[in-house]
């Protein structure tokens, strides 16, 4: 198997690249694209064998000083290799924090709905929130800036990372391969999350400088 990954400037996206994203019939249409080629600076495709297996709107930036890498909106394809493509997007995304961010640590931050998305943060540090474990402090404070960075805070709850509406203009897509291997307790934390009703959980982690020399190399 042939993976391309490459990240460009959203400004550089045309109709047909958009057209082409919703043709893989993930969980986004071509309205919530359009949106995100507006709300998010950089766009990462991968590609198989030429065809496009999946892509992340993500930004890097600071909020309140820390180095954060934040993924608006990410979807993969649902394909046997999809294990692949999510790594290929994750390394991307480790790559771009390790240059922009050298010998520093970050905070990886997005929205799901179902647990078996968080295969993406698997490499992380510190993932809040987390089952069985109380979030108090600053680990709620960050969650209330990631609300609001992702502008779902109008229903957000501090205490369960929940935002119960309006939730679902982006996050992240994909499909684990494994259900079975999910734990437990996360799928009863994501039980919580009114999926139906345009709910999303806002979940982040850290990765700690030394690591990300390591998961950003190539």
């Amino acid at each position: 198997m042939s993976l391309e990954v490459v990240t460009n400037d959203t400004l550089a996206l045309t109709d047909s690249d958009l057209d082409e994203m919703a043709a893989m019939e993930g969980a986004f249409d071509i309205g919530r694209l359009s949106k995100a080629k507006d709300d998010w600076v950089l766009i990462t495709t991968a590609r198989v064998d030429e065809k496009l297996h999946g892509f992340t709107f993500s930004t890097l930036e600071r909020i309140g000083g820390t180095p954060c890498v934040l993924i608006g909106l990410l979807s993969v394809r649902r394909h046997s290799k999809r294990d692949q493509v999510l790594r290929g997007l994750m390394g991307e995304a480790y790559h771009r924090a390790l240059m922009a961010f050298p010998d520093e640590d970050v905070v990886i931050g997005s929205r799901f709905v179902t647990a078996g998305g968080l295969e993406a943060f698997k490499d992380l540090e510190e993932l809040t929130p987390s089952p069985g474990v109380r979030a108090v402090g600053e680990e709620r404070a960050w969650g209330r800036r990631l609300a609001k960075r992702f502008d779902v805070d109008a229903t957000y709850d501090e205490k369960s990372f929940i935002a119960a509406k309006n939730g679902q203009h982006g996050f992240l897509d994909f499909e684990t391969t494994k259900p079975e291997k999910v734990a437990a307790d996360l799928t009863e934390m994501f039980a919580k999350v009114p999926a139906a009703k345009g709910g999303s959980m806002v979940v982040y982690g850290w990765t700690m400088a030394e690591d990300l020399v390591r998961l950003g190399k190539r």
